[in-house]
């Protein structure tokens, strides 16, 4: 059991040091105990490079299963020394994810899960969710990633959006050649396969010969919150900006749409076992159907 418990910190934490200081045992012991569970097994279980360590196959399968019985254990312990099941979730997402999606409906997962606490972590790029302390996580992709099981949550599309104030001072465009004439609010492509106005314009079968953009941001939530405050046109991508649509503060261009290949997805981490909990989160998440 020692040895499984020192194995767990070390692909965990990816360090053998790491290991050592989260365990208060020395680098010397993690080492030992590492070293004779692979004896006892008669297989490697890390790839020892010069400044890293990485799994091998045998150490991931090893690995997933350990984690997973871990955290089971970990969770019966807290219900019987504290008598109630441990409820906080920590739920990972992209800031525009959790600005526009997540945080408008806090108040729905309250009435579903009152005794849920949840957790909200954001970054602006996908992590390996096996370093970090994340229980679920919301990606948009295709649904393959090897640190975690997914579950999908709905479709998206895109479309330019721009603020009613603004509509009214200009002439709305009825051409996708009028629309790339217009100022239009760019933000950067993320890693997770966000496009911007080139790819969207690509994407629906138009080539400008150039573009007119009246603003560049490097987040969405800014680019949106500018076609908010009426300086120009953004790209609304749908199941994040429906509360804006349905508030009025957004209008929808119906010059054209784009479907995205990808979809968004719940993840969950190799490792963690939180299935009561699971089901309300899709619930919630799935919550608003797709603006008209």
């Amino acid at each position: 059991m020692t040895a499984l418990v020192e194995f767990e910190a070390v692909a965990r934490l990816g360090s053998f040091t790491n290991a050592a200081s989260e365990l208060g045992v020395s680098q010397a012991a993690v080492s030992r105990q590492v070293k004779f569970l692979e004896g006892t097994l008669g297989v490697k279980l890390f790839h020892r490079l010069h400044r890293s360590i990485s799994l091998t196959s045998e150490g991931e399968s090893l690995y997933l299963v350990v984690a997973e019985s871990m955290q089971k254990i970990a969770g019966v312990f807290d219900r019987l020394s504290t008598g109630v099941e441990q409820r906080e979730i920590v739920l990972a997402s992209t800031a525009a994810f959790s600005q526009l999606r997540l945080l408008p409906r806090l108040a729905n997962l309250k009435s579903l899960e009152p005794n849920l606490q949840l957790r909200l972590t954001t970054s602006m790029f996908t992590a390996d969710l096996r370093h970090n302390e994340v229980d679920v996580a919301i990606r948009f992709g295709d649904g393959s990633w090897r640190d975690g099981s997914s579950t999908l949550l709905f479709d998206e599309e895109v479309f330019p959006v721009c603020s009613s104030r603004w509509l009214k001072s200009n002439k709305g465009p009825e051409s996708l050649e009028e629309l790339a004439r217009l100022p239009l609010i760019e933000s950067d492509s993320t890693s997770e396969g966000w496009m911007g106005w080139e790819e969207w314009f690509n994407s629906v079968g138009h080539r400008p010969s150039r573009l007119s953009y009246s603003l560049r941001c490097s987040i969405y939530t800014d680019a949106v919150q500018a076609a908010r405050y009426g300086q120009g046109i953004a790209l609304g991508w749908g199941r994040l900006v429906h509360d804006l649509l349905v508030s009025g503060e957004l209008v929808r261009l119906q010059t054209a749409t784009s479907k995205p290949v990808d979809s968004y997805f719940l993840i969950v981490p190799h490792g963690r076992s939180i299935t009561f909990s699971v089901p309300a989160l899709i619930q919630w998440l799935r919550d608003d159907p797709m603006p008209l």
